[in-house]
């Protein structure tokens, strides 16, 4: 019977210290995502100027027009789409790439990883407008020096070299944290595999396939979860180096959601706007998520 009691009081001693530990978090979340996403969705079906106290029920209109009505979202959402697929490419594929090579024989690893780092801890509205910058007062003095086209080129009023503008600044910008992970990565491969296949006669390329990749796949599935669910809601670097122009040719949904909500004073359908885009980020990230984890292996 002491035994038991015991046994209960302990039990019940580490349901409080478990309540103590998660309870703090619990009611930060819940008060600012829980109850302002459970806002968002109420206000969705609403139509709401974001001032007025008075709101009105207007059903599915706001989701029916953002398909069938709304041009600009459908420009925006192409672009989101073009804009995430080539981000994650690039970004994984050279995070990879310079990760290996960082892994090597080389001089300078500190250093070299330092560098690649130090654009990810810069805020991105202050990136935005430093290669703002450099696209228009840089590149023109730089031509004007060396009379390279390349740089009289517009490089943010071009629709076309606008998008590869945005592509190439986000990914110069959050380059350094996927090299982090990756490395992280590289570094928990066991030696012994790394051996192994050194005696079976395997080349440096063959043992990066057959035995780096296979064991760092961890890694790359929270790189490609996190860089897909950045890239889709990215909005804050994008506002900052282009506004979303020209025209809206860079405009992401989260963008074109601000402007919807704020310049345009229309909440209700900028909620609508803002679920569909957490519907979408959802889908894709446990389609790819549950695509990766599949491929791990243990070590």
């Amino acid at each position: 019977m002491a035994r038991a009691v015991k046994k209960y009081n302990k039990a019940r001693a580490q349901l409080f210290q478990f309540t103590a530990y998660v309870a703090p978090a619990f009611v930060f979340i819940t008060v600012f995502v829980g109850i302002p996403f459970l806002m968002c969705v109420y206000n969705s079906f609403r139509k709401w100027n974001g001032i007025s106290k008075s709101t009105k029920f207007v059903g599915m209109k706001n989701y029916i027009k953002l398909f069938t009505d709304d041009p600009v979202f459908i420009e925006s959402l192409r672009f989101t789409f073009l804009y995430t697929v080539c981000v994650v490419l690039l970004i994984n594929v050279l995070a990879l790439l310079i990760t290996v090579l960082l892994e090597g024989k080389i001089k300078g690893k500190g250093f070299f990883r330092a560098a690649f780092y130090i654009p990810n801890i810069v805020s991105m509205v202050i990136i935005g407008f430093i290669w703002k910058f450099i696209c228009t007062r840089v590149f023109e003095a730089v031509e004007q020096a060396t009379g390279l086209g390349i740089f009289a080129l517009s490089w943010l009023g071009d629709s076309k070299l606008a998008v590869v503008t945005t592509i190439l600044v986000s990914v110069w910008q959050a380059l350094g944290f996927y090299i982090v992970i990756y490395i992280a990565g590289m570094q928990s491969v066991p030696d012994e595999l790394e051996e192994a296949a050194i005696i079976d006669g395997a080349g440096s390329v063959r043992r990066f396939f057959s035995v780096t990749l296979p064991m760092i796949m961890p890694s790359i599935s929270f790189c490609m979860f996190y860089s897909v669910a950045n890239s889709l809601k990215m909005c804050e670097l994008i506002f900052s180096l282009t506004g979303g122009g020209p025209g809206s040719a860079t405009t992401p949904i989260a963008l074109d959601i601000y402007n919807t909500a704020f310049n345009n004073n229309n909440f209700g359908y900028g909620s609508a706007k803002s679920v569909v885009l957490f519907i979408i980020v959802c889908v894709i990230s446990v389609i790819q998520v549950n695509f990766f984890k599949s491929k791990e292996v243990e070590a």
